[in-house]
């Protein structure tokens, strides 16, 4: 425990860890997806990350060409710590004020809070999630949830928004027809809408399929 808290240990390492599960990520993305992280500390933390064989550097091919960051065979080890972090988080009180989520954040929050119990009474089936500028392919079988970075190969539905959007549908119980938070738009009060094609009724069996766990306090 000691050695490893001595490679992820440090704050932010295991939020950088988090936005390199579900595929490379280029620096850029990084950032973004850690705003409150500033850039020469996610340099500091991939360079620490890089030297203790946790994190490497690949180049992406056609059409892009740029330089990312992946984990390791030995970072990707760190999956269940860190789901086992989130449920543990899940579990505790939530800020006064809402934080921003990164898409990956959100996905991993349903990894973390997907009900098996709940979906064998469902029937199975494909998703595909497209949160802000990252695409998801998200599957449920056999009461399993499995999900990815990338696009779903036929798909019961296609479920678009924001993560904020997204994430007051799923974890706030709102319909999906409504969004998160009000939007001015040339000084027009707006929703954010979620947007879903293909199969309504199995994106409304998904969304319903995690739900936040109990606050345990004191």
């Amino acid at each position: 425990m000691a050695r490893a808290l001595g490679v992820v240990g440090e704050r932010w390492a295991l939020l950088v860890v988090r936005e390199l599960l579900l595929g490379p990520k280029r620096f850029t993305e990084l950032s973004r997806g850690l705003p409150g992280l500033s850039q020469n500390v996610l340099s500091q933390r991939l360079r620490e990350l890089e030297e203790s064989g946790v994190v490497r550097k690949r180049r992406l091919g056609p059409p892009v060409s740029a330089t990312a960051y992946e984990l390791t065979e030995l970072g990707a080890l760190l999956d269940p710590v860190l789901i086992s972090l989130a449920t543990f988080g899940s579990r505790l009180p939530l800020p006064s004020a809402e934080t921003p989520m990164s898409a990956d954040a959100f996905v991993l929050a349903l990894r973390t809070t997907f009900d098996p119990d709940a979906s064998k009474t469902k029937r199975d089936g494909t998703f595909e999630l497209r949160l802000d500028d990252d695409v998801f392919r998200a599957s449920i079988q056999d009461g399993t949830f499995k999900v990815a970075r990338g696009i779903a190969t036929a798909p019961d539905a296609v479920i678009t928004g924001s993560v904020a959007a997204v994430r007051a549908v799923v974890f706030g119980g709102r319909p999906l027809t409504e969004g998160a938070r009000p939007s001015t738009e040339g000084g027009r009060s707006l929703t954010e809408e979620v947007q879903v094609s293909g199969d309504r009724r199995a994106a409304e069996r998904f969304v319903r399929l995690f739900p936040r766990p109990a606050t345990v306090t004191g």
